[in-house]
């Protein structure tokens, strides 16, 4: 089996536009969370959302590509530019016909279905543009990448709600680690924050009207976010061949299902995934230093997600260090596990570990170390992303330091 190894990432998020911004918002602990800015955000019940702003795609895009991309496809493009760019790969060849793309996404394009139904039921057309279809599939932007980059290898999407990314980086991982494909482009994107895609979760009733507070004793639901995050996931000695920068270690991964419940999470599908991602990386739950926690900040969620990890790691869970960096991002669904894995490369790479920010009040459920507030430093060898997601599907990835 073949050593996997991430040579490239990217991202757009709402708190940069790129990997070093938002590296730096998450050691400054700056938050992307503000007031929403699209058309009838009056009519909402919440009108806050860590949405990506400053964004003008039309300097990025000519109009033959708008006309095919939607929110989330540009978002993927910038953030996969980024990567492969700092990768320095060029496909062509063989290597091209066996490096391929895979992306989680849990929405497809929900500002083009927004702005369709919006024009055939409140307008009253009768039309739609001839595109709208190729633009809102789920798989647009993982063919786009494709298109774009000239990979002819194993592209598809991966749709699990809030553990798309985690799912999909696996999947990859997968892929060059039983040497199918030398290179894989992966990670996740999500722009659910229009009218229509707000107002269906709300129906929900596990959104905040005012902050993302994970861990902490009044936290009061979860706060939407944007973007991409987009990485290049390599085999270990193709890398080092080329002399490429390393930044982190795939170690290994697992997936559970809880079986149990559409909504409500399980202590025990969740174990159950971080142990088999321990497993997986034949690594000793004590090599653990640092938790990037799905930590939604709704109360369900945060208090098992806890309980799973005391039940893994025993007594070394009081030395772990567990943070959300939702409550900086937002939550990005389908994207959120990508744009959480720049957090595990800073820790590993950096020595930085990002802060749960508005984190107020100790909750006796949340008993473990979450970073409040304030980013740290600490030598971490090894770290685990967490994704739970509506449906009871889980995916755990376990990293290490680069080689």
């Amino acid at each position: 089996m073949k050593r996997v190894v991430i040579t490239g990432a990217g991202t757009i998020n709402a708190l940069g536009h790129d990997v070093d911004s938002t590296l730096e918002a998450m050691r400054e602990g700056r938050c992307g969370i503000r007031q929403l800015e699209f058309r009838d955000v009056e009519r909402l019940a919440v009108q806050i959302g860590a949405q990506v702003k400053g964004f003008s795609p039309d300097t990025l895009f000519n109009r033959q590509q708008m006309s095919l991309y939607d929110r989330f496809t540009q978002f993927t493009l910038i953030a996969a530019r980024e990567a492969i760019a700092q990768s320095g790969l060029e496909f062509s060849g063989n290597m091209a016909a066996r490096s391929g793309v895979i992306l989680g996404n849990s929405g497809g394009g929900m500002t083009t279905l927004d702005e369709n139904y919006r024009s055939v039921y409140e307008e009253g057309k009768n039309r739609v543009h001839p595109f709208v279809v190729p633009k809102l599939m789920n798989n647009a932007a993982a063919s786009h990448v494709s298109m774009e980059f000239n990979l002819k290898g194993p592209s598809f999407t991966v749709a699990s709600a809030c553990a798309s990314s985690n799912h999909a980086m696996a999947q990859a991982f997968q892929m060059v680690h039983g040497g199918a494909s030398p290179v894989m482009i992966t990670g996740g994107s999500e722009s659910m924050l229009c009218f229509g895609g707000v107002k269906a979760w709300e129906g929900l009733r596990v959104m905040s009207k005012d902050a993302c507070r994970p861990f902490s004793a009044n936290r009061n639901g979860m706060v939407q976010g944007e973007g991409a995050g987009i990485f290049v996931f390599e085999e270990y000695e193709h890398a080092k061949a080329r002399g490429a920068t390393i930044l982190a270690e795939v170690a290994g991964f697992a997936m559970s299902s809880d079986a149990a419940d559409i909504v409500m999470p399980s202590k025990q599908g969740a174990a159950r995934a971080i142990k088999g991602a321990l497993d997986d990386a034949k690594i000793n739950a004590d090599q653990v230093g640092y938790i990037n926690a799905h930590g939604t900040g709704t109360a369900a969620n945060d208090k098992t997600e806890c309980a799973a990890v005391a039940d893994v790691f025993g007594t070394h869970a009081d030395r772990l260090m567990i943070s959300s960096t939702k409550s900086m991002h937002g939550h990005l669904i389908g994207g959120t596990g990508a744009v959480e894995l720049l957090a595990c490369i800073m820790a590993l790479r950096d020595g930085i570990i990002a802060p749960t920010i508005g984190y107020q009040e100790p909750d006796p459920e949340c008993a473990l170390d979450v970073v409040p507030n304030e980013a740290r430093e600490a030598r971490v060898d090894v770290a685990l992303s967490n994704a739970f997601a509506f449906g009871g599907l889980n995916a755990v990835l376990a990293l290490k330091r680069a080689p």
